[in-house]
């Protein structure tokens, strides 16, 4: 094989990151995101994938367009877009997260698995008529770890049961609407107290136990007919005491290819993710990861390291042409499960029933204790959340700003990262006399995600209650996000204190808890109740 058509054939199983923006400067991360000039560059050399973040479903779907342009090939198109294709594209549905389905799974599954396939169904449609052709999710993880910094509410289930039906009910809804799916993170991330974007986990267990608790939601998501699995980066000891699962031929190829009989896309989790960059360079990372049995080498912190180190290892003889055109086939048939995005004006992009989803699915989530009613002001309104710079969840016209305004709470944000609001005492770590006087209305932003190393697990939110309670000062409480947060604050509240739990942060969620604590709609808030 020539040297130039072995290095487009190998190029066409990477997949890079790319802004959903059309200008560089709008580049919300770019140290991953590549710009303009070298995305084209590559596209033009073979490139086969790109992975999509930010941007309104208008510029994506523009984006889209222009990328296919500047490539020589089909790509195959896709975003992280587990809470719908809204969660990171504004004018699409963002939905409550899978977790919320995993609580009503246990008293109602069969109303659960009907509403994770509609959950699938909307994300494909939305997908593919904004230009994606890939969605990678569902997430397989069974979160039966509390403290798992990242899965969290991202997954479908805390039991294998729950979490493997609820995947297969959305991968079957997903590919119905001619997208690929992604089950992820195979063999299971849901068991881990450290965020791989951060470190290498380890998952210890033995293999009865992997079998009974990780595997069984990817076996189900396996038997629906899934596109693509997404490996995890954590070591498996009982598997390879050596490499992570990334990079294990124990667990690529004789767990998920040979044993579990997969035959469709294995696509690596983020190269650039400190799990893997920590201990190796581009090109032996995404070496290493084809010779375990990927296919597909997601976001490598130098797509062209990378590339020169699978060239070299083909033409070496470590990987062996056979292998490559074995993964060239599956990327091919992939692409040919795809249906073709029709034009579609995007006014029509959400509809009725996907509206009507969208707040199904946020009433059934929706835990409520106590009365209605705060106190009037002049009060507070105490906001935290991981980090006030990027909170899409909290634009200006966000209910859990604007309606507590209008009763005269004033707001004041926590920042996770800042230390400002604590004070000394473990007891009552809240600096009370660095705050307004009056009572307080306590919303609490907190969830596992990427790159925040806890789930909130860590802060001192229980005292904190205590704290205002001792002080007569808690006027209301609503938990946006960790049902373990609500399940440990929820028993030290008085009977009839307002209070609501939603696993769902955005506006639209917030709308929802804050009526239920008796507060109306404010004027400037922008229709989140629709």
């Amino acid at each position: 094989m020539e040297a130039s058509e072995l290095r487009r054939k190998l190029a066409s199983l990477l997949v890079v990151r790319g802004s959903g923006h059309a200008r560089d400067h709008q580049r919300r991360y770019p140290r991953w995101e590549l710009s303009n000039a070298d995305l084209r560059e590559l596209l033009d050399e073979g490139v086969g994938g790109v992975i999509l973040l930010g941007g309104s479903a208008e510029e994506l779907r523009l984006r889209c367009d222009q990328l296919q342009r500047w490539a020589s090939q089909p790509l195959l198109l896709c975003a992280d877009v587990e809470e719908g294709v809204g969660q990171r594209f504004e004018g699409a549905s963002w939905l409550a997260p899978p977790l919320a389905l995993g609580a009503l799974h246990q008293s109602d599954p069969e109303q659960a698995e009907a509403l994770a396939e509609r959950y699938g169904r909307c994300t494909g449609r939305q997908a593919r008529l904004l230009g994606l052709n890939w969605v990678l999710g569902p997430v397989c993880d069974v979160n039966n770890n509390p403290a798992n910094p990242v899965i969290n509410v991202r997954a479908w289930g805390e039991t294998p049961a729950t979490a493997g039906a609820l995947a297969a009910a959305f991968v079957r809804g997903c590919q119905g609407e001619g997208v690929l799916a992604c089950a992820k993170h195979f063999p299971g991330h849901g068991d881990t107290s450290c965020d791989s974007h951060l470190e290498l986990p380890e998952l210890p267990h033995d293999l009865g136990r992997l079998g009974a608790i990780e595997l069984p939601p990817f076996q189900q998501a396996i038997a629906a007919g899934v596109a693509s699995v997404m490996t995890a980066h954590l070591r498996l000891p009982a598997l390879d005491p050596k490499q992570p699962a990334t990079l294990s031929g124990a667990v690529l190829t004789q767990l998920l290819r040979q044993e579990l009989q997969f035959c469709g896309l294995v696509v690596t989790d983020a190269l650039v993710m400190e799990a893997i960059s920590q201990h190796h360079g581009s090109a032996e990372a995404a070496v290493l990861a084809f010779e375990a049995g990927a296919d597909l080498i997601l976001m490598p912190a130098d797509a062209r390291e990378a590339l020169d180190g699978l060239v070299e290892a083909v033409q070496s003889g470590r990987i062996s042409e056979q292998r490559l055109d074995a993964s060239l086939e599956r990327r091919r048939s992939a692409l040919a499960q795809c249906a073709e995005s029709r034009e579609t004006a995007l006014d029509e992009l959400v509809t009725p029933s996907e509206r009507q989803l969208s707040g199904e699915l946020l009433t059934l989530s929706l835990v409520l204790h106590g009365g209605q009613g705060l106190p009037p002001g002049p009060g507070l309104n105490l906001i935290r959340l991981d980090n006030q710079l990027n909170a899409p969840q909290l634009p200006l016209v966000a209910p859990a700003l604007l309606r507590p305004s209008a009763l005269g709470y004033e707001a004041r944000l926590i920042d996770a990262r800042s230390p400002s609001p604590w004070g000394q005492d473990p007891k009552a770590p809240l600096a009370l006399d660095r705050l307004p006087d009056g009572p307080v209305l306590l919303q609490l932003l907190v969830r596992g995600n990427p790159f925040r190393g806890s789930a909130g697990g860590d802060e001192p939110w229980p005292q904190v209650v205590r704290q205002l309670l001792a002080a007569q000062r808690l006027a209301g409480l609503a938990v946006y996000g960790s049902p373990y947060l609500w399940q440990a604050l929820q028993p030290l509240l008085p009977p009839e204190l307002p209070a609501a739990y939603s696993p769902a942060q955005m506006p639209q969620a917030q709308a929802l808890v804050l009526q239920a604590l008796g507060l109306p709609e404010a004027a400037l808030e922008g229709g989140f109740t629709d």
